[in-house]
C-alpha cells in the first residue's frame, strides 16, 4: 500500500483539481503561496504572508497573492475572518478533506439508479457499490443498446473510472462471471478498471437452495424473494460463519466450503425441503456447483484489494468518490417495510459499513425517486393502484423486474414515504427521473398525507392506512428533446415545483426518458 500523504500534501492536491475544475492555470506563483500557508497552522494577513514570501526571496505581485487567497478561500482551504478591525486567515484542513457522494434510491427500489449513475460517472474518479448483490438490476442504455447490471458498479463503461466491489457487498460467483462476459461481449475490459474487496461475502450454491426452501416454508407469508441467496448469505455473515472472498485465496477453502455446505443441507431437509430435484438458473446443485467453482478461478484473476484502504487513500489524494447504492430505501433491513425488506442497510449509513469510510466523509446525498412508486415482491404499498391506471403506469413505464421479469406493482407517488426517506438519508439533491411515463395521463395524483384511525398525519406508516391525495392536471404531450426546467410544460413545473416545495429539498437532476442523454441538471 502507497505511503499515506501528508495533510499538506492533500490540500495541493485538492487545489490542484479546483483550479482544474475552474480551467484555471496551475502554476508555480500559486502553489508556492499554498505551500507557505501550509507550513504554518497560525492565523495571517494577506501583508504577513507577503512577508515571509519576500524572506525567502520569493517575488510575487499584490495581485497574485490576492487573486490565489481568493481562490483558497472559494475551494474552502482557508478560513477567512475579522479580529479588532484587521482582516485574517487560516487554514481549515478538516473542510478540505474529500468526501464519498452517495446515490441511492428513495422508494421501494427500481428508481433508476444506474442511469443516474452512469450520467454522474464523468465527474468521479471512482465509483463503488456498497451493499446487496446479484438481486440489484441496474439498467443502462446508451449508444443504442441496453445493458443490466447485478453486481458491477455502473460506472464499468467509463474506462477511466475505477469501478470498486464494496465490502458490503455479496457475490455469486456465476452470476458475476456472466455479468463479466456480458461486459466483454460488448467490447469492454472491465478486468482494467474493476477492483473487488477481500471482505465481500460469497452467496453458494446451498445459499440459493436456502433461500427457496425458506419462501416455500414460509407459504403465503412469503416476502417476494428474488431466490438469489441474498438473506441466507448475510444469515451467514451475521452468524459469523459466511466465507469471504479472501477465503476463496486460502488453502483451506474447500474444507470450509463443504463444512458450510453440509450445515445448509442439513438445516434444508429439515425444512422439508426437495433439494435434490430443485434447479438454481435450471441446473441441479451438482452442475451448478462446478460452474460456480470454475466461475470463482476466474474472480480470483481480478484485482482483489482491501477496499477499505483503496477508498479512504482515493480520498486522501483528492480523489472523486460516489457510492452506488441498490434497491431503495423503503426496503431497508432495518427502516423499510420490515419484515417485507432486504437483508442489508440500504441507506447513507449502509456506506459507512459498506466501504469502510468515517460518517464524516460523507458528502452529497443524490436521492432518487420516480415520478410515481413501483414495488416488486410482498408488503405494504400504501398508494398501489389496482385498476387500468396503475397497469397503464406498469406498461407505459415497462415495469418489469430486471432482476427477475415479474411485473412491478404501481402507484401514486408517495409524499410521507418520500419526506421519510429524504430524512433517514440526509438527502442535499432529489433526482427525478420517469417523469415522461405520465406524459398522457389527463389526471395525477399525489399522496400528501395518510388517515390513520380518523387521524391525518404526515409521517410514513408500514400499518393500514387510507393516502389523502391531492390531483394535477396532466401535460398531455412529450417530454423529448427538452434540456431546461423552463422549457417543461407549465403543469410538470407544477408538479414538480409541489415536490420541492414539500419536500424542502431542491430537485438537481430530471430524467425525462431511458436514455442517458435523455437528462438534464436543473
Amino acid at each position: 500500500m502507497k505511503t499515506k500523504k501528508s495533510p499538506s500534501e492533500n490540500v495541493i492536491l485538492i487545489f490542484s483539481k479546483y483550479l482544474q475544475s475552474k480551467g484555471l492555470r496551475q502554476t508555480s506563483e500559486r502553489f508556492a503561496i499554498l505551500s507557505e500557508i501550509c507550513l504554518s497552522d497560525k492565523r495571517f494577513s494577506v501583508r504577513s504572508l507577503k512577508e515571509r514570501l519576500s524572506k525567502k526571496k520569493f517575488s510575487v505581485c499584490r495581485g497574485t497573492l490576492y487573486n490565489t487567497v481568493d481562490l483558497l478561500l472559494e475551494c474552502g482551504i482557508l478560513r477567512r475572518y475579522e479580529f479588532e478591525g484587521k482582516i485574517y486567515y487560516e487554514k481549515q484542513m478538516n473542510k478540505t478533506m474529500k468526501k464519498v457522494d452517495v446515490i441511492l434510491g428513495l422508494q421501494w427500489g427500481d428508481e433508476g439508479k444506474g442511469k443516474i449513475v452512469d450520467v454522474l460517472a464523468p465527474k468521479y474518479d471512482v465509483i463503488a457499490r456498497f451493499q446487496g448483490g446479484p438481486n440489484a438490476g441496474h439498467t443502462l442504455e446508451f449508444d443504442g443498446k441496453k445493458y443490466v447490471l447485478h453486481t458491477i458498479p455502473s460506472g464499468i463503461f467509463h474506462s477511466q473510472i475505477t469501478n470498486v466491489i464494496g465490502n458490503g457487498v455479496l457475490i455469486d460467483a456465476h452470476i458475476f462471471m456472466k455479468e463479466i462476459a456480458m461486459i466483454r461481449a460488448n467490447g469492454y475490459d472491465p478486468s482494467k478498471n474493476l477492483k473487488i474487496s477481500q471482505k465481500a461475502h460469497l452467496i453458494i450454491p446451498t445459499h440459493r437452495l436456502m433461500d427457496a426452501a425458506l419462501e416455500q416454508f414460509k407459504g403465503s407469508a412469503k416476502i417476494g424473494s428474488t431466490l438469489k441467496g441474498i438473506g441466507p448469505t448475510y444469515t451467514d455473515k451475521t452468524a459469523r460463519h459466511g466465507l469471504r472472498l479472501g477465503d476463496s485465496l486460502q488453502d483451506d477453502f474447500k474444507a470450509r466450503y463443504d463444512a458450510l455446505k453440509a450445515t445448509h443441507i442439513s438445516q434444508i431437509e429439515s425444512l422439508n425441503f426437495d433439494w435434490k430435484n430443485y434447479k438454481i438458473e435450471n441446473m441441479l446443485l451438482e452442475e451448478y456447483e462446478k460452474k460456480w467453482f470454475s466461475a470463482l478461478d476466474e474472480i480470483k484473476k481480478f484485482d482483489i484489494i482491501s477496499s477499505e484502504y483503496f477508498i479512504n487513500q482515493a480520498l486522501d489524494e483528492g480523489k472523486d468518490v460516489l457510492a452506488e447504492g441498490a434497491q431503495g430505501t423503503l426496503l431497508d433491513v432495518d427502516f423499510g417495510s420490515y419484515p417485507f425488506v432486504t437483508s442489508s442497510n440500504t441507506t447513507t449509513a449502509g456506506v459507512c459499513t459498506g466501504l469502510g469510510i468515517a460518517p464524516n466523509r460523507i458528502g452529497k446525498v443524490f436521492g432518487i425517486f420516480k415520478a410515481y412508486c413501483t414495488r416488486v415482491g410482498s408488503g405494504p404499498f400504501p398508494t398501489e393502484l389496482f385498476d387500468e391506471i396503475g397497469e397503464k403506469l406498469r406498461q407505459n413505464g415497462h415495469e418489469f423486474g430486471s432482476t427477475t421479469g415479474r411485473p412491478r406493482r404501481c402507484g401514486w407517488l408517495d409524499l410521507p414515504a418520500l419526506n421519510y426517506a429524504i430524512m433517514i438519508n440526509g438527502v442535499t439533491d432529489l433526482i427525478v427521473t420517469k417523469i415522461d411515463v405520465l406524459n398522457d395521463f389527463s389526471e395525477i395524483k399525489i399522496a400528501e398525507t395518510y388517515t390513520i384511525d380518523g387521524q391525518k398525519t404526515t409521517e410514513f406508516s408500514n400499518g393500514e392506512v387510507t393516502p389523502d391525495y391531492l390531483s394535477f392536471d396532466g401535460w398531455n404531450q412529450s417530454l423529448a428533446g427538452i434540456e431546461t426546467f423552463e422549457k417543461l410544460p407549465e403543469n410538470v413545473q407544477k408538479y414538480l415545483n409541489f415536490v420541492v416545495k414539500n419536500t424542502d429539498t431542491k430537485i438537481s437532476i430530471i430524467s425525462t426518458g431511458a436514455n442517458r442523454l435523455e437528462t438534464f441538471f436543473n
